[in-house]
């Protein structure tokens, strides 16, 4: 007769196992996005041919990642 091995059921996931892997989720859409417009906006400037339109476009997507972190920041904390 062989052995039986017992069997080995998953455990549940926490709350805040939860919670932090929809943190990264959310992190990862963010940082996603940000390396689309970044890549856009070279490809963009190449096209386009003006260095201040990259310079635009780079100052716009860093402004609105400082937006994101910021204002998800201050909404935790209410």
């Amino acid at each position: 007769m062989e052995p039986v091995a017992p069997r080995m059921t998953p455990e549940p996931i926490s709350d805040a196992a939860a919670r932090l892997k929809s943190s990264n989720r959310k992190t990862a859409f963010v940082l996603l996005g940000i390396a689309a417009v970044f890549f856009v906006g070279i490809i963009a400037t190449r096209f386009i041919g003006s260095p201040a339109t990259g310079i635009s476009v780079m100052g716009t997507v860093v402004l609105l990642f400082l937006v994101v972190a910021i204002g998800r920041n201050l909404r935790r904390r209410r």
